[in-house]
């Protein structure tokens, strides 16, 4: 019996089904079945779906007729599945890289739930920032295992059925499956809920919802939108049959008022019968209001009150004038919610604080990189500075004791972005950030560029497709005063890749400082946190992202190369971030590190580096310790994804091809031979040029507290510079 049952209705996407099932069949954990339910034989889909069982004995593919639409397309897929837990996704989502491992390890804490919530991401389909509707939902739920009571605001009708994985005992044993119909993920999530009796939440995204061009085909105008009251109906004569408590019942009816009301307000929805419409919905809201029920202030508040009295003439009046309102609104920045538009406005209206610095790394993934690294100067060096560090919620505990944060797309966030002079980060800040007069902006990247980057991916389609519209990351771009800089390579590239009109600042990365300035006992006591065995020589494994994949692929099996070479090593794995699992990978003497926050610390604890294309190499070069290439794949990835040099021809040290010739090179000892080091002490020269210890100062003195470029501590030459030592000395086996 698998773990999970995955199913995945395909009508209307047969041409995007295939990246639906890659997401699935790429992930690392493998104790899935995987159901596309087709149209029938003939079906676009099914020479998909039937292509991948052919492929992989996991597949099953089973049929519905177009007629029984999405809900029957489910309930013919939960009739086949014989998996302990059902997952559901749409055609044209993905399950995102380590999704079903970290599924797996969070019910495995959890035991036995009836319902287990996790995040998802909702990505347009070309351009615009992706967003995470579950995560404020699932914010307020408690963290172990809790009955429905608990959670009252979590009902089921807000969170469409790809955002939960359902334990198949359960809907068997209550009978459940989807109503028939349009809108048949708000009746199956509220049923299910009145049904469960233990459910727990992970925080973190699983699903990757691919938003359509088009829009949502249950937005478009139509008669269907009388579905969305028929569904609403069944879950509330199912809760009122069950006498639900009034702390539950409130909840549940004020959700899904708000479905029907955000219709009912719509103007294109219901292009005829808008008044029936609203007469149906007023008869539910009379019929089932809770007793002692309180409707919600402003103007959703009138909205209930003018619906429970029938009074569509005024609810249509009240119609029009927030359309004006929001047309009058259109020219405002755009953080979500008109009142923290209004508010941001207002404070862009204020005088710009001139000793408030927002520093922001990642799209707020933690504390991290060279915007902390500056940070961590600027409270030394500038202390007058007020610094906030932007972080999303689940990573505020990234974040020291003593530094002050805001929580992304929080109150506190809009405002110190609407008002601070200095702003500082890794990526781009959001769209909807203005860049004020007066205002300083510091790009500090965070990486040397080996593959294409900005606009000079525009001739690469898989990455071009990924990154969206070139008109709004330039855009993006023009709001920056200063870009850094760690060596002349990087101030060409990136002068190609973000025309515009910022100076250039050849500093180094302060992040790398450490590289400079950390002992011995620092090295030893990162490794002591790594769980590095005394004695032993640690491999970083460090493979890129590949943006023609849909999953995290080591590329090397890493048990087998670990007898190959013998005991006295270990390897240190860490992935790309987008693949960050934290420790699940760990067996033997392979030690999972992708979670650890720092990945200087984690290059510090590394007596030598394999890597493919990634930008840690230019990074792990200043520590002058051997590096191997492992280029298994070098022609298809400069082929699809495009590079600015070729790294085979200057690498900075041994290159392998093939996990025979890795193992060779580490263990016959020529991976640290003199010529291993004359090919490093080149690419040093080339690469590690800013790169000496004393970068983050010269960021603070310049943008910060304004010293000319002459005042600046100098470069100091790459001959004069002691790197960190490392914990062993690598020498012939």
């Amino acid at each position: 019996m698998p773990r999970f049952s995955i199913i995945v209705p395909s009508h209307g996407v047969a041409g995007r089904l295939s990246r639906a099932l890659d997401s699935v069949l790429g992930q690392p954990f493998g104790d899935f079945e995987l159901i596309p339910v087709t149209d029938g034989p003939d079906a676009p889909a099914q020479g998909v779906a039937a292509g991948y069982a052919e492929r992989d004995c996991r597949v099953a593919p089973v049929h519905s007729p177009p007629a029984a639409g999405l809900a029957g397309a489910r309930d013919a897929g939960l009739r086949s599945a014989t998996g302990d837990w059902l997952l559901f996704l749409d055609g044209d989502d993905m399950l995102v890289p380590g999704a079903l491992a970290a599924l797996d390890a969070r019910l495995s804490e959890t035991g036995d739930v009836d319902v287990l919530y996790f995040e998802h991401e909702r990505t347009p389909w070309w351009t615009g920032e992706p967003t995470n509707p579950a995560g404020p939902v699932l914010a307020r739920a408690p963290d172990g295992v809790f009955p429905p009571e608990r959670a009252p605001h979590l009902t089921g009708v807000e969170l469409p059925a790809w955002s939960a994985a359902y334990r198949r005992a359960f809907l068997t044993e209550r009978q459940l499956t989807f109503p028939v119909g349009r809108f048949t993920d708000i009746g199956f999530g509220g049923l299910a809920m009145l049904s469960a009796e233990r459910m727990a939440v992970l925080r973190q995204v699983v699903v990757r919802h691919l938003l359509r061009r088009q829009g949502n085909r249950l937005g478009l105008p139509g008669g269907h939108h009388f579905e969305l009251l028929a569904q609403a109906e069944l879950v509330l004569a199912r809760a009122a049959e069950l006498e639900l408590p009034g702390e539950r019942f409130g909840p549940l009816f004020e959700q899904l008022f708000a479905a029907v009301l955000k219709t009912a307000a719509h103007p294109r929805r219901l292009p005829r019968r808008r008044r029936a419409f609203f007469q149906r919905a007023s008869g539910l809201y009379r019929r089932y209001r809770p007793a002692g029920y309180r409707t919600p202030g402003g103007s959703l508040g009138v909205q209930h009150r003018l619906l429970a009295s029938g009074a569509y003439p005024v609810f249509r009046a009240l119609r029009g004038a927030n359309r004006a309102l929001a047309k009058a609104a259109s020219a405002v920045p755009r953080p979500r919610g008109l009142r923290t538009r209004l508010r941001y406005r207002r404070r862009l209206r204020t005088r710009l604080d001139a000793n408030l610095a927002v520093y922001c790394a990642y799209w707020g993934r933690g504390y991290v990189c060279n915007p902390a690294a500056i940070h961590a100067k600027a409270r030394e060096l500038a202390p007058h500075i007020r610094s906030v560090f932007l972080v999303e919620a689940d990573q505020a505990h990234t974040v020291p004791e003593g530094v002050e944060y805001a929580v992304i797309g929080s109150r506190a966030y809009w405002d110190v972005l609407a008002r601070a002079k200095y702003l500082i980060n890794n990526a781009n800040f959001a769209d909807a950030v203005v860049k004020r007069k007066g205002s300083v902006h510091l790009s500090t990247q965070h990486g040397t560029p080996l593959k294409k980057m900005g606009a000079d991916q525009a001739t690469y389609p898989v990455v071009a497709a990924a990154t969206g519209s070139f008109t709004g990351l330039l855009a993006r771009v023009d709001r920056w005063d200063f870009n850094l800089s760690s060596n002349r390579h990087s101030t060409e590239m990136w002068e190609r890749a973000f025309p515009a009109a910022h100076e250039t600042l050849e500093y180094g990365y302060p992040r790398n400082d450490v590289y400079c300035t950390a002992t011995a006992a620092d090295v030893e006591r990162v490794r002591g946190e790594l769980g590095v065995p005394k004695g032993k020589k640690a491999l970083l494994y460090a493979p890129t992202h590949r943006d023609h994949a849909t999953g995290f692929e080591p590329g090397l099996d890493l048990q087998a190369l670990c007898e190959e070479i013998g005991d006295e090593y270990v390897v240190l794995l860490r992935a790309h971030y987008f693949y960050d699992q934290g420790a699940m990978r760990s067996t033997g003497r392979i030690i999972d590190v992708t979670g650890h926050l720092s990945a200087e610390d984690v290059c510090l604890a590394a007596d030598a580096l394999i890597t493919d294309y990634s930008s840690i190499l230019f990074d792990y070069a200043n520590l002058d310790r051997p590096i191997v290439v492992y280029a298994d794949d070098w022609d298809v990835y400069r082929e699809l994804r495009g590079v600015y040099f070729d790294l085979m021809e200057a690498p900075p040290g041994r290159v392998a091809r093939t996990p025979g010739e890795l193992a060779a090179v580490l263990r016959d000892g020529s991976y640290a031979d003199e010529e291993a080091d004359a090919l490093r002490a080149a690419f040093r020269e080339r690469f590690c040029q800013f790169d000496d210890g004393f970068a983050a100062e010269r960021v603070v003195r310049r943008v910060l507290l304004g010293e000319p470029p002459e005042a600046l501590p100098p470069v100091v030459p790459l001959a004069d510079r002691v790197p960190a030592p490392a914990a062993t000395t690598l020498v012939r086996s």
